[in-house]
């Protein structure tokens, strides 16, 4: 039986739709790139914990209604509320937070990079839980490369005493640690559609900020500007809810090995865009941090052999 082959005028058409989702991954990289400029926009006059509440609550409200369009419904189990719970502590109230707080006195560029070390920190909490992720010499050198580049990035400021600047950047590393425990906690969703998840865990976070952001901050009080009130709907709108929509076309489109490239391409990506939008500039120890954080997260998420087609 004859097999039809494809006709040269399917190839092109095949190209132009591998080109549109890798240009779809570069936006993906852009929003959670930009993402560390818009929240130093906003915590210029709104606090960081209402600043995140209103984050989660318009991305988990607009990841809901797009569900909702899907046909797919929430779960209404108790034990399944409780893990987006947990999961929400760990992927949003705590890291968004920390990320939040930290922009106040660090810039964004700093914080890009401080924060892209999260796929060291899997890798490290695999180890200790028994991960299936195997030690090899290239893992290693990720890990190694990885903690050089934070220690080049805040290790001199340690020697002049434990300035509000160190701290900021402590809470940038400890959100990453977050983002790694949230990724190892993720697994119990397997038997879930990815966004829901999502729109769970970002519901259950904006459930126990919003009373932490009326008691702590008094919104009512506060008289946010024009632009730091545009930075929260454009973080919540591009870098939460959008960039949640493009990641789950392309895990299944471009897979999880390509779709990971992310984790790297957003460094170089928040770092230009701070420099640009917000005239930050890098001291020289941190271009060489810059450069062994970026080695080191390509070295942990690049995959273990030769890919074939």
């Amino acid at each position: 039986m004859h097999t039809p082959t494809p006709s040269l005028a399917d190839k092109p058409h095949a190209q132009a739709n591998l080109a549109f989702e890798w240009a779809l991954l570069a936006l993906l990289a852009t929003c959670w790139g930009a993402s560390y400029t818009f929240i130093k926009i906003g915590v210029a006059t709104i606090p960081p914990v209402t600043l995140i509440a209103a984050r989660t609550l318009i991305a988990g409200l607009l990841l809901l209604a797009v569900l909702r369009m899907r046909g797919v419904k929430l779960p209404t189990e108790p034990a399944v509320w409780r893990r987006f719970v947990v999961q929400a502590c760990l992927n949003s109230v705590l890291p968004f937070t920390l990320i939040a707080w930290a922009e106040r006195s660090v810039d964004a560029g700093l914080a890009t990079i401080l924060n892209s070390t999260s796929p060291i920190f899997i890798f490290l909490l695999g180890l200790g839980l028994g991960g299936a992720q195997k030690p090899t010499l290239r893992r290693f050198f990720g890990v190694g490369a990885g903690l050089a580049g934070i220690c080049l990035i805040v290790g001199f400021e340690a020697f002049n005493g434990l300035g509000h600047s160190l701290l900021a950047q402590l809470a940038l590393v400890a959100a990453a640690v977050c983002y790694g425990c949230a990724a190892m906690f993720g697994r119990v969703f397997k038997g879930l559609d990815p966004m829901v998840p999502a729109a769970g865990s970002l519901l259950s976070g904006a459930v126990m900020l919003l009373p932490a952001s009326l008691l702590i901050d008094r919104p009512w009080t506060l008289a946010p500007s024009a632009p730091s009130m545009l930075a929260v709907l454009a973080l919540a709108v591009l870098s939460t809810a959008l960039a949640f929509s493009i990641y789950f076309r392309l895990i299944k489109t471009l897979g999880p090995m390509s779709t990971s490239a992310q984790a790297y391409l957003r460094v170089p990506i928040g770092v230009l865009i701070g420099m640009v939008f917000l005239g930050e500039t890098l001291a020289s120890t941190a271009w060489v941090g810059l450069a062994c954080v970026v080695a080191g997260v390509v070295a942990m998420t690049k995959p273990a052999g030769p890919t074939r087609p």
